[in-house]
């Protein structure tokens, strides 16, 4: 009885465990929680960091190039009709003038080498080498603009997320009252205390919001989606939002400081890239004019050669003959016709766009930042005057709502009233996350960091 107990219990864990690992992973995240994650995570970000991968492996490339190359060859041949190669009578004891047809070439022959190429001096693997390394601080400023563009993905995905939720919330509210003003505005019109026309405005306001709620239950899906997107996760992943809207807004609102902080325009991420650009185009410069300047490589070989008319390479009867050759190359570069001249001239024009296209990022940057601050206090200055409309339109709405129901005001005057109450619910969320938006633009041109930024 024990035993069939023990195995009774045994048997109920494992269901249970089996179930536990069955079912989905939820995930619960706050919004730095969030951004962390997909940094680490998402689509963007892991490609990001293969770039970088890329790059070194390129670098490593680029260097081997001027390292000795060791390569290992094998020929084997057979002459199924050997060449004759015509000789004088004379010199086989025959009649002058006559021909005497000779085979010099074995049917087989076999041969084995090792060769090894050491580059002593070529300009083009001295710039090679400096673009390499140029390539992949170009791979890493990506890299960091991957991570500044998916926090700001993730901010804007997190932040419509809340604003669909608490959309719902306020609906519901709006639903319920629409719901309860209709059901009394019927019983009276049905009484003959109330006039039909009272109870169709009344109508047209709770259809509208059934339908504004069905469409937020949508989008709440669709935000969802989203989200799970930009933080690398399927896209049907429960995740649990630990923010709320109007704490975030008001979080972000408080830090004023950042529209005080000085631009260092040197450490924001655009600049980077740009001057990796100017780097890149000095290189190719160097380049073109490195190919004027002579090359030198040294080279060696050793190899064992064996022939005969028949297949026995492998056997003690074959004889081995050994070979092998030491030697420098050396190329000169005398005359191209202008061409190397040309495609010079043709870099360092390339050059100096780069150069221009460096000025125009600082100015943009400054631009940038400037619309981004002048965004931010415009979100700040509209959620205050949001909150006050709101209050407003609550008020006037209270008072439309006493109206109606002593029967000193119109149904349709409640309507307007009603309306005007949800396009100020509406705006507050909205100016709520234009705060919480705006604030993660700043931060991303000005490069702030972050948790878990490091690489």
């Amino acid at each position: 009885m024990k035993k069939l107990s023990f195995s009774l219990l045994l048997l109920i864990c494992l269901s249970s465990f089996a179930q536990e690992e069955n079912q989905p992973k939820t995930y619960k995240f706050t919004l730095q929680e969030a951004i962390d994650f997909a940094i680490d995570s998402s689509y963007a970000t892991i490609n990001a960091r293969r770039d970088v991968a890329i790059a070194l492996k390129q670098k490593w490339e680029t260097t081997a190039d001027g390292l000795p190359q060791i390569n290992a060859a094998g020929n084997y041949e057979y002459n199924a009709i050997v060449r004759q190669t015509p000789l004088p009578g004379e010199l086989a004891g025959g009649e002058p003038g006559t021909f005497v047809p000779v085979q010099f070439s074995p049917r087989q022959s076999m041969d084995a080498s090792v060769t090894l190429n050491q580059l002593i001096f070529d300009g083009s693997y001295i710039v090679a080498l400096q673009a390499a390394k140029t390539f992949l601080e170009y791979s890493d400023n990506e890299e960091t603009r991957t991570k500044l563009d998916v926090r700001k993905d993730v901010v804007s995905a997190y932040g419509n997320v809340l604003l669909t939720q608490n959309s719902i919330g306020i609906i519901e509210s709006n639903l319920e009252a629409a719901e309860k003003n209709l059901y009394e505005t019927r019983k009276t019109f049905e009484n003959g205390l109330a006039e039909e026309e009272d109870v169709e405005q009344l109508q047209i306001t709770y259809q509208q919001l059934q339908s504004q709620m069905n469409n937020a239950m949508r989008m709440k899906d669709i935000s969802k989606e989203s989200l799970n997107m930009v933080l690398g996760l399927p896209i049907n992943t429960e995740v649990t939002l630990l923010e709320d809207l109007e704490n975030l807004a008001n979080r972000e609102a408080l830090e004023a400081e950042i529209m005080t902080e000085d631009l260092q325009v040197e450490n924001t991420i655009e600049f980077k890239i740009a001057d990796n650009l100017v780097k890149q185009r000095e290189l190719e410069m160097k380049l073109e004019k490195s190919k004027a300047l002579p090359s030198l490589s040294a080279f060696a070989n050793y190899g064992q050669t064996s022939f005969g008319e028949n297949f026995e390479f492998f056997s003690s009867r074959a004889d081995w003959f050994e070979f092998s050759t030491i030697g420098v190359s050396l190329n000169v570069p005398i005359f191209s016709s202008g061409q190397r001249n040309a495609r010079t001239q043709k870099a360092r024009i390339e050059m100096e766009k780069a150069e221009t296209q460096k000025t125009q990022a600082i100015n943009q940057i400054k631009l940038q930042l400037n619309n981004a601050k002048s965004d931010f206090e415009f979100a700040v200055d509209n959620y205050d005057l949001s909150k006050k409309n709101l209050e407003l339109a609550e008020r006037i709405e209270r008072k439309n709502q006493m109206k109606f129901k002593e029967g000193v005001g119109t149904s349709f005057e409640l309507r307007q009233a009603q309306q005007q109450l949800y396009s100020a619910q509406n705006e507050l969320l909205q100016s709520m996350l234009d705060i919480i938006n705006s604030k993660a633009d700043i931060e991303k041109i000005i490069n702030t960091p972050f948790t878990n930024f490091e690489k």
